[in-house]
């Protein structure tokens, strides 16, 4: 039963390390419309053109009216540009930061976890 479980959490912590450059996008894309940024495609040959001009997947800033805004492009999932103010740059470090230690005790705990002995405990639990 041991060597189950052990299997059983060398196995979840492969597929966690698996995700794919989408999936990776996307979770970030979806911190970034959680934290407030706006969403616009890049739908016009204008749009197309500008967006290639941006490193992807990176932010860059820049002052409009006197304010800081913040753009992220992602040519490679979406097609789009994510706009957001100083508010929601913050918003959104603050959801990387506690997604980087959920991440981390997920992984201290699939660690953990794989040596854990199921023995005493019988069946009927998975």
């Amino acid at each position: 039963m041991r060597r189950g479980a052990t299997v059983l959490g060398a196995a979840v912590m492969l597929l966690a390390g698996c995700a794919t450059e989408q999936q990776l996008v996307q979770g970030q894309e979806n911190m970034l419309a959680a934290a407030g940024f706006t969403f616009r495609p890049a739908d016009t040959p204008e749009r197309q053109s500008e967006l290639k001009t941006l490193a992807p997947h990176q932010f860059i800033y820049q002052q409009r009216n006197d304010k800081t805004v913040y753009i992220y492009s992602d040519p490679t999932v979406c097609d789009c540009l994510y706009f957001g103010s100083e508010q929601a740059y913050q918003k959104y470090r603050q959801l990387a930061f506690q997604k980087q230690i959920a991440d981390e005790q997920l992984q201290a705990a699939q660690m953990n976890g794989a040596n854990f002995n199921w023995g005493p405990w019988g069946p009927g639990w998975w």
